[in-house]
């Protein structure tokens, strides 16, 4: 038993330090997307409608991501979990160090933007992938009764990934204005060189899970998503609504939440971004907390609770916001990304896998969650017109939060785990 520990233990700290360096990366493009990219890529238009079209280049990345999704669920699951995650890993780490290199659009006119929003495809493309392995290196090693709280370890990387991204940029935004907008911006995409090698040696330590080498064994014939399809499709399309209260929820907090306290309420940006930072790392803690919940009440009821508790706290998170009192604000951003999408994001995976069989259970755990990541992707540029249309109230992105809750609401509570993951859990 302490040697199944003490193994469990490494397989989920590679798991989780591999994620959270990729989450890093995406995410340094998201704060970016609030606080610089619309001055540096589309200074040629207003502030506000620069801040959409840099949200749009930020939600481009996620339409690349059930691309990857398909791509590296397929790797996953005929090839193996492991080179899956590698590939990912160069991917991701390899664009966002290119993106630090690139010529704004003061230097290179429009070219500037489209390489942008190449690279930031390439980003999403990797990504795709990513999610679905990380997650399953730690739960197909777990036992049965622990793989809430063992799944929930690498989702833990999102929160660990935020936390890096807006500490980081916490610091580069203390330079001043000529220097950040100059080279500063560039420090937190360029430290991505370093911690991709760092991930590279990490997922190399790795070794395959029990449940993939009893599928490679098995040799089940046809495509992987081909079988997903004809086999989970009710399934498949309630894990997608199931999944848009957290993205939708995440990407409203975290990256409309600084443009709306900097740009709307006219706060120093160090404001939100204090807040999301604090709320990132009480969701590091949180997320395995929910995760040993899981194990004792059931993923469903954890997931449940996070959708509803998102729903009911949208109109009051922006009247928390208008306050304009700091401590105010850092305690509405605590309080609806832990409660909300963390507790959504720590079980979802494991909430997920448990819906589809061995052999097409990569594939289906990226389907299930790619998709629905393009609506997140897009939220903060939806969210930022739906304020310029109530000239700056934010009732409007509120209504739309609750309305995506409720509808994954409904769809989590009608979600039903696989014959196989039912015994499992028996067992």
């Amino acid at each position: 038993m302490k040697n199944s520990a003490v193994s469990m233990s490494k397989v989920a700290a590679a798991s989780f330090a591999g994620a959270v360096l990729e989450w890093y990366d995406f995410f340094i493009f998201g704060t970016a997307s609030a606080l610089v990219f619309g001055e540096l890529f589309f200074p040629s238009v207003d502030p506000m409608a620069g801040t959409i079209a840099s949200f749009a280049t930020f939600g481009v990345g996620f339409l690349a991501r059930p691309i990857g999704g398909i791509v590296f669920g397929h790797m996953g699951d005929r090839i193996g979990r492991k080179s899956a995650l590698i590939a990912t890993l160069l991917i991701i780490g390899i664009g966002t160090f290119l993106i630090g290199l690139l010529p704004t659009y003061s230097s290179a006119g429009v070219w500037a933007p489209v390489l942008l929003v190449a690279l930031r495809l390439v980003q999403g493309f990797g990504l795709g992938g990513e999610y679905g392995g990380a997650a399953l290196m730690t739960i197909e090693h777990a036992a049965p009764g622990r793989r809430g709280f063992w799944g929930s370890v690498p989702q833990a990387a999102a929160s660990a990934g935020i936390l890096l991204a807006t500490g980081v940029f916490s610091l580069v935004t203390q330079l001043p204005k000529d220097v950040l907008m100059d080279w500063g911006w560039r420090v937190p995409f360029l430290l991505s060189s370093v911690m991709l090698i760092v991930g590279l040696f990490i997922r190399l330590q790795t070794f395959e899970t029990p449940d993939f080498e009893k599928i490679k064994q098995s040799k089940t014939p046809g495509l992987p998503l081909v079988t997903l399809f004809r086999t989970h499709p009710r399934n498949l399309l309630l894990a997608f609504g199931a999944r848009l209260a957290e993205t939708v929820s995440s990407n409203i907090i975290n990256a409309f939440g600084i443009v709306y306290v900097s740009l709307q309420l006219s706060m120093n940006r160090s404001v939100p971004l204090t807040g999301v930072l604090m709320a990132a790392a009480v969701g590091v803690i949180a997320c395995p907390l929910f995760g040993a919940l899981s194990d004792r009440v059931g993923r469903r009821a954890v997931y449940l609770g996070g959708a509803a508790f998102t729903a009911l706290f949208a109109f009051p998170y922006f009247l928390l916001l208008g306050t304009k009192a700091d401590e105010v604000i850092w305690l509405a951003i605590i309080v609806a990304y832990v409660f909300g999408p963390t507790a959504m994001f720590a079980v979802q995976a494991t909430f997920f896998s448990e819906l589809f069989g061995a052999n097409v259970r990569y594939t289906g755990l990226s389907i299930a969650y790619q998709p629905s990541a393009i609506i997140g992707g897009f939220t903060p540029m939806i969210a930022a017109v739906l304020l310029k249309e109530e000239s700056g109230v934010p009732w409007l992105v509120a209504g739309y939060l609750a309305v995506i809750s409720l509808i994954s609401l409904v769809c989590a509570s009608l979600v039903r785990r696989t014959a196989e993951s039912r015994a499992e859990t028996r067992h």
